[in-house]
């Protein structure tokens, strides 16, 4: 990103804040327009139209912008947003096997404060893709790591799912 106004970042994120205050139409004319105080071609610009399009149902226009902001070198915290993002809208799309690909890449690749949503979204697409107890397994193991208690043994529980194994007593 080419140093856009200092306060950029600040509306982008009060624009979203105030999402549910506009119409679906307002807001993708003002995201368009904050968008188009960056450069041509921006891969943050293109990350925050593929979000707008996303948020709006609009599945084909939000894939064009991922795609572009991907090719524009896109990095940062934005940048797994947008794989998952990405993936989730491939699934909408009906392409759930691209989806799977992404997040099991993006499960390998590294590890943040979204590694739990990229395993949730993975769930949901191998689901899609007839996976169902791998994806009941992963999103349990998930899980697992949040409980208070039980995590050794929902933990185990999850991993033979997640390997389609037989219902194993840990």
């Amino acid at each position: 990103m080419i140093n856009p106004a200092p306060d950029w970042e600040a509306r982008m994120a009060a624009l979203w804040d105030a999402f549910d205050d506009h119409t679906p139409e307002d807001f993708l004319g003002k995201v368009e327009a904050l968008t188009g105080e960056l450069p041509p071609g921006d891969a943050v610009a293109e990350y925050e139209l593929a979000s707008a399009h996303d948020a709006l149902d609009h599945e084909a226009e939000a894939a064009d912008h991922y795609r572009r902001a991907f090719a524009a070198g896109l990095s940062g915290p934005r940048r797994r947003q947008a794989v998952i993002q990405y993936a989730s809208t491939l699934r909408n799309l009906g392409r759930a096997d691209e989806s799977v690909a992404l997040l099991t890449a993006e499960r390998e690749a590294g590890s943040d404060e979204l590694d739990d949503a990229v395993t949730a979204f993975l769930a949901l697409a191998l689901t899609d893709v007839g996976r169902e107890r791998e994806a009941a397994g992963l999103a349990l193991g998930a899980l697992s790591r949040h409980l208070p208690q039980y995590n050794r043994s929902l933990s185990a529980y999850a991993k033979a799912l997640a390997q389609d194994g037989p219902g194993l007593r840990p």
